[in-house]
């Protein structure tokens, strides 16, 4: 636990710090859980030889940015595109709320369904959505805390959440410490095994995750401006990039950009004042973990549901007169939550709308980066399925399946 609060604390300052960018990162669910089931248990290499592919990878990722290669992607990322990140972000993460929610289960036959509304955990969902969505509302400061509170006491009172009855309950006097983790990667064995297409995964994910996440948030902030710019882009890069460096000496997996953020954009965080905020909490969880653990999904998962609702605002930048841009918008905006991965929605938006171009002759309107990306945009994924591994990898970090459904998928 110390590895990855140590890593999110480091990294998260230097996006407030450095970047004054109001981005919390921390380590990816998914990238651990690949590193753990997939790397450790499923190839038996060691946790030190993991990391340091981890490691391997994140100067491959610090070495894009200070090229400015990460920049110029950034850049070509159409603004119609742009905008879909933005819209297949918001439906992402309330996907995620209903999930976490209840409200939508797995189904054999159709994939999915709708839960069992009667049950006490969707319903405290949604009396927490419509208590956030009613001060929200009445535009009152706080409202998401107000909610998430409310509805714990409420889960406490039903009994999905456990009642304190201590103060063991809520803070924690021993600290965990960094001494079994820090900078025990193993660079040299890494190599030695030549796990390349490893290195590879990890820096694909990196990569395309943390650019649609940085876009999405920014054009969602109000950060980006009219012509797709963003101000102190490179600032955040590299703080992006040492922090997520620093995670694999710390013991931790690469690090993410979470899409939840918005949550904290939607409350008015534009500078890097939310980080720093968010950097103090990581750090009072070395005390405080038992007390987070009160607060149960379904109070949570409301938030989630509004803020993506609120991301969908980006929809109306888009053209819809203009095929060879809302069918890429569309793909990209529909196969963010259709396939749980963020980069996998990117690729499809990123090749369909180069295609299209080029085929109607419109090949101005191309950026010359974006047909080497194109080119490579569906290289992991047929990874993925070949392997079938990767694409398991984006799945977890947002199904949320328990330890022992993630051994037996990645077998």
């Amino acid at each position: 636990m110390a590895a990855t609060i140590f890593s999110s604390v480091f990294c998260t300052l230097l996006f407030a710090l450095w970047a004054n960018f109001p981005v919390a990162v921390a380590p990816g669910m998914g990238l651990n859980d690949f590193f753990t089931y997939t790397v450790v248990q499923g190839q038996g290499l060691s946790w030190q030889t993991a990391l340091g592919a981890v490691f391997i990878s994140d100067v491959i990722f610090l070495l894009l940015t200070v090229t400015g290669i990460r920049r110029m992607l950034v850049e070509a990322v159409p603004d119609v595109l742009k905008s879909a990140i933005g819209v297949g972000i918001g439906l992402f993460i309330a996907f995620i709320g209903q999930k976490n929610a209840g409200i939508i289960v797995k189904n054999d036959a159709t994939f999915v369904t709708l839960g069992q509304m009667t049950k006490p955990g969707p319903l405290l969902s949604v009396l927490g959505l419509i208590i956030a969505a009613f001060l929200m509302a009445r535009k009152i400061k706080g409202s998401l805390v107000i909610s998430i509170l409310t509805i714990t006491v409420a889960a406490m009172a039903v009994g999905i959440s456990p009642v304190p009855t201590g103060a063991g309950d809520f803070v924690s006097m021993s600290v965990p410490g960094l001494s079994e983790t820090f900078w025990q990667m193993d660079v040299v064995a890494a190599l030695k095994y030549g796990i390349f297409s490893i290195i590879f995964s990890f820096t694909i994910v990196e990569l395309f995750d943390n650019l649609a996440t940085l876009v999405g948030l920014s054009k969602k902030s109000g950060l980006m401006d009219h012509k797709g710019n963003i101000p102190r882009l490179d600032r955040a890069l590299q703080a992006d990039a040492l922090g997520t460096m620093a995670s694999a000496s710390f013991g931790s997996t690469a690090l993410n950009a979470y899409i939840e953020n918005a949550t904290g954009i939607v409350e008015g965080g534009r500078t890097g004042l939310s980080a720093l905020v968010v950097a103090g909490l990581f750090l009072l969880c070395l005390f405080f973990a038992p007390l987070v653990t009160l607060i149960p999904t379904v109070a949570t998962a409301p938030i989630l549901i509004l803020i993506g609702a609120l991301m969908l605002s980006e929809i109306q930048n888009i053209s819809f007169d203009d095929f060879t841009e809302v069918i890429p918008a569309f793909l990209t905006i529909i196969l963010m939550p259709l396939t749980f991965s963020i980069a996998e929605g990117l690729a499809f938006g990123f090749i369909s709308y180069t295609l299209l171009k080029l085929l109607t002759g419109r090949t101005r309107e191309i950026h010359w980066i974006l047909y080497f990306v194109s080119a490579a945009g569906r290289k992991p994924a047929d990874l993925v399925i070949k392997n079938g591994r990767l694409v398991d990898v984006l799945k977890f970090r947002y199904v949320g399946l328990n330890p022992e459904e993630m051994k037996n998928s990645v077998k």
